[in-house]
């Protein structure tokens, strides 16, 4: 019975979920194409399950939308441990707002959508750990804070378990 009921819990616990709806109401108004337009610059961690620190790291981005609603984010990272890598969002804005994205190492498509001051989408990585593939879960919220500050905080898994998560600061330049 109590590992019924340990079952029981587990399940409640993973099938809840927050919706971006929930921060409709919420100023400033998040607009996606507005917002990621131009150059930014971000700073971050990695934090593995138990909240340790286990990369740092600064990106430069440079951003830019067609008319038709297509915008284009070029990511620089720069690692605490001397790396850099680069990723190419390739992002589109739909009804009612609503995005997908693509990039080279994103398994399918980034769904998301914005509602008040919030961003949340859901995607796969491909993310190389010691020369091996993994397919992660990310679950990324984006806030903003005021015109030139958005906070995000994105949540990894894999399997439905929590592998660590990724806090970072974006400022407008």
């Amino acid at each position: 019975m109590k590992y019924f009921l340990g079952l029981i819990g587990c399940l409640y616990l993973f099938g809840c979920s927050t919706s971006v709806k929930q921060y409709q109401n919420e100023k400033p108004i998040l607009q996606l194409d507005s917002y990621l337009n131009g150059d930014l610059v971000a700073q971050g961690v990695f934090m593995d399950r138990w909240g340790t620190v286990k990369k740092r790291f600064v990106v430069d981005m440079k951003a830019s939308w067609t008319p038709e609603g297509v915008g284009t984010l070029v990511e620089d990272f720069k690692w605490s441990d001397g790396t850099k890598t680069q990723r190419i969002w390739t992002l589109k804005k739909l009804a009612d707002g609503k995005y997908e994205g693509t990039a080279a190492d994103v398994d399918g498509k980034a769904l998301g959508e914005a509602a008040g001051n919030a961003f949340n989408w859901a995607y796969t990585l491909n993310l190389d750990v010691d020369g091996t593939t993994w397919k992660v879960q990310f679950d990324d919220w984006m806030f903003l804070v005021d015109e030139k500050t958005l906070l995000n905080k994105a949540v990894m898994s894999k399997w439905g378990f929590r592998l660590g998560e990724v806090l970072i600061s974006f400022q407008k330049k």
